[in-house]
C-alpha cells in the first residue's frame, strides 16, 4: 500500500493563533493531556509558552516539587494558550517584532 504525502498531517488548528500551523512532533506530556495539547496547540505557541513558563518560574521563584506551583503553572498555561488574561512577570514588556 502506498501512502501519499499530505501536508495537512503536520498541521494543527492552533487554539492560540486560530489558524493552521505546524504541530509539535511529540506530545509535551506522556498522557492524554499531552496528546490533547499536541492536537490543539502549534509548535510555535508551545515554544512561546515554554519561554513564558521559564520567566514565571524564575521571577516567582517557583519550586517544581511544590504542588501549588505546578497547579499555578497549569492554570497559567491554559490562560496563555486560550488568549485569556495570564500573569506576566513584573516589569515585563513584550519584545518589539523585527
Amino acid at each position: 500500500m502506498t501512502t501519499t504525502f499530505n501536508p495537512n498531517d503536520n498541521l494543527v488548528m492552533c487554539r492560540k493563533y486560530k489558524q493552521n500551523l505546524p504541530k509539535m512532533a511529540f506530545p509535551p506530556f506522556p498522557n492524554k493531556m499531552g496528546e490533547e495539547i499536541q492536537n490543539t496547540v502549534s509548535d510555535k505557541a508551545w515554544k512561546e509558552w515554554l519561554e513564558h513558563q521559564t520567566m514565571l518560574i524564575n521571577e516567582n521563584h517557583l519550586s517544581m516539587i511544590d504542588p501549588a506551583a505546578k497547579n499555578f503553572l497549569a492554570e497559567q498555561r491554559d490562560l496563555f494558550l486560550d488568549n485569556k488574561d495570564y500573569e506576566r512577570p513584573q516589569g515585563w514588556k513584550p519584545q518589539a517584532e523585527e
